[in-house]
């Protein structure tokens, strides 16, 4: 795609549906007692990897091409049967990490891949707890990468300090809990994004949180829960960031989930001198959601660093972007998760924003940006990471001159993506 910075950007966007509640949603419905229907799902080749691989394990999904609306058959606790099949999680590794969690409570031989990039991601963060509660799991190179073979059984519960702030590994041990004999508890360095906890409470699970730790109960049945899925934040942060940076600027971004442990990239933009509103605050499905409205603004340099990375890791590409129109330095560290995403998202951001002449320098745990520089348009290639798609777009929206965006793979995420561009500012984008 093909991209220009036009003279002023307008909308309102009905931000599509989070991805991680979606992934749960299919999970933890497959489980549960009765059947549920999932209004909003995200209709994204990440979410759909799910529902293939729960259904190779014996759960009937309704979830016709293009809709919005999934219905799940719960199959209990312990009804998923053994797939024929080998389990291809895509570039998901949301699906591969919760099912691994999952799988490990059940006495069956199961095989999770992936594609490439998901392929060269670390497993032995999820392998390493899973075995020390009973369960038999092997990966490629030395049990640290997928494929995964899983063997699992009887499993017994136990306090699990995990080396990084991992919403995905979390959830894969409190789902491996629910199968122990004992209670498992997991003490995370900083708190992760809580959708497993809120979800599971919701289905009828015994989970106790306390700050930095989660404490699950062997659950004897879920009961199913339909819901309505929010609108994903990571998803707003581009919009967000464009509306911040550009001169002439507006957005309004509509039902859009702002959980507290997800709202880093507002706490970050608003620490820079971002102008966002918060508006018609409401819940659906146990989770907070709120309209925000961005306008143009003046941005100053920060540091974001601790509790404030895992809050917006996803995002802290986008950052990147906003330094480079703020005035002073901006430092991310604490932030070496980043470099095990599906790139090695710290030198992807250094080398794409570098390409279009920003000030920007790579740290070990992440990277320093002084601004503000101006940007010039360039030819890039995303590599088939969908963050770094969604960065050079917009980038390519607040520079001079043309941007071409190779291999953005979007769709990942947010299929409607280049569409909201072109209703954002017409005749800025084109194939």
């Amino acid at each position: 795609m093909r991209v220009s910075r036009p003279a002023r950007v307008r909308a309102s966007i009905a931000i599509p549906p989070d991805k991680s509640i979606s992934h749960r949603s299919l999970i933890f419905n497959a489980i549960a007692e009765g059947s549920a229907t999932i209004e909003g799902i995200l209709d994204s080749e990440d979410v759909r990897s799910t529902a293939r691989c729960l259904a190779e394990l014996g759960v009937p999904i309704d979830w016709p091409a293009g809709s919005s609306i999934a219905r799940v058959t719960g199959q209990g606790l312990h009804g998923i049967f053994e797939s024929d099949n080998v389990l291809d999680c895509g570039n998901s590794g949301t699906t591969m990490r919760l099912l691994m969690g999952l799988l490990a409570g059940h006495p069956l031989l199961s095989v999770l891949t992936g594609d490439a990039s998901l392929r060269s991601r670390p497993m032995a963060r999820v392998i390493h707890p899973l075995r020390e509660m009973g369960a038999t799991l092997y990966g490629r190179r030395g049990d640290t990468l997928a494929p995964v073979v899983i063997k699992g059984g009887r499993l017994r519960g136990m306090r699990y300090a995990t080396p990084v702030a991992s919403a995905q590994v979390k959830s894969a041990i409190l789902l491996a809990g629910l199968y122990a004999e004992t209670e498992t508890t997991v003490i995370e360095p900083e708190r992760s994004r809580d959708h497993t906890e809120r979800l599971l409470d919701a289905m009828g699970a015994s989970i106790r949180r306390v700050d930095r730790a989660v404490t699950v109960h062997p659950a004897e049945r879920l009961e199913a829960i339909s819901l309505r899925v929010p609108g994903d934040i990571s998803s707003a942060a581009p919009w967000m960031v464009l509306a911040a940076c550009h001169p002439d600027a507006e957005v309004v971004l509509r039902g859009v989930n702002v959980n507290p442990t997800r709202t880093g990239i507002v706490d970050i933009l608003r620490a820079m001198g971002a102008n966002i509103e918060c508006l018609e605050e409401r819940a659906t499905g146990g989770e907070p959601v709120a309209d925000l409205v961005v306008r143009s603004s003046s941005l100053r340099g920060t540091t974001v660093s601790g509790d404030l990375v895992p809050r917006a890791i996803d995002e802290l590409p986008l950052i990147a972007l906003a330094a480079t129109t703020a005035d002073g330095v901006t430092v991310v560290r604490d932030a070496t998760e980043l470099r095990v995403k599906e790139s090695d998202r710290v030198k992807a951001v250094v080398e794409t924003l570098g390409r279009m002449g920003a000030d920007i320098h790579e740290r070990e745990d992440g990277f320093e940006v002084r601004g503000p520089t101006p940007l010039r348009g360039a030819r890039l290639d995303a590599h088939g990471d969908h963050r770094i798609g969604m960065l050079a777009a917009i980038a390519g929206c607040l520079a001079d001159g043309e941007t071409m965006v190779l291999d953005d793979a979007v769709g990942v995420s947010y299929r409607e993506f280049w569409e909201h561009l072109r209703q954002a500012a017409p005749d800025t984008v084109s194939p």
